[in-house]
């Protein structure tokens, strides 16, 4: 699947996939995805907030490939309608106990195809894979990122029960906008056990 050049499996390989929602299939991505993530991924609306924007075809399939490992689409219907990134990670930990900190949390990042916006379908993605994140990986963590500016991110980050914990000033370089503000969200595994944020409105 992701398994390249005899690494050792990603996080992600050790589920079963794929999983579903209500509405939505999810599972790993593989290169023969390519064009169907690149129809929307290559749009400026896209990539305006996103940690990169493809030059050219050549650019974005060098980008997926090195995103396998930590990448899941999102899919309605077998039509591919978004993408989740899960990279999972150490936590910032003491020498003497930093084996305790391997691989306990993931920072998650999301994309969704423009023409499949304004259904939910991106809260629903979210949450499953919080779900995923806590039940099925035993994770304690999980945090993502975004540009301030970027009110649709905050919002959804916001609606899947993440708590702003992060406000920088003019700490993150757009290729726009110059210095603006970036944001932190983190939720931990006891705050989604809680049910904090998991069945508010979509």
């Amino acid at each position: 699947m992701s398994d390249i050049g005899g690494e050792a499996p990603a996080p992600l390989d050790t589920l079963p996939w794929p999983v579903r929602t209500a509405r939505l299939g999810i599972r790993r991505v593989t290169a023969d995805d390519e064009g169907r993530l690149w129809a929307y991924r290559r749009l400026n609306e896209v990539s305006r907030w996103g940690s990169w924007r493809p030059v050219d075809r050549d650019d974005w399939r060098a980008i997926l490939t090195a995103r396998l490992r930590d990448l899941l689409v999102v899919e309605l219907d077998g039509r591919v309608v978004g993408d989740l990134m899960v990279r999972v990670e150490d936590g910032w930990a003491q020498r003497e106990v930093r084996g305790r900190a391997r691989g306990v949390q993931a920072e998650l990042g999301w994309a969704l195809d423009p023409a499949a916006a304004g259904r939910g379908y991106a809260t629903e993605a979210v949450r499953e894979v919080l779900r995923l994140c806590f039940e099925d990986l035993g994770l304690r963590r999980v945090t993502a990122y975004a540009f301030a500016a970027n009110e649709a991110s905050c919002r959804l980050a916001e609606r899947v029960g993440m708590r702003r914990e992060v406000h920088a000033v003019a700490d993150s370089l757009h290729r726009d906008l110059g210095w603006i503000d970036g944001v932190g969200y983190a939720l931990l595994e006891e705050e989604w056990r809680a049910g904090r944020g998991a069945r508010t409105e979509s």
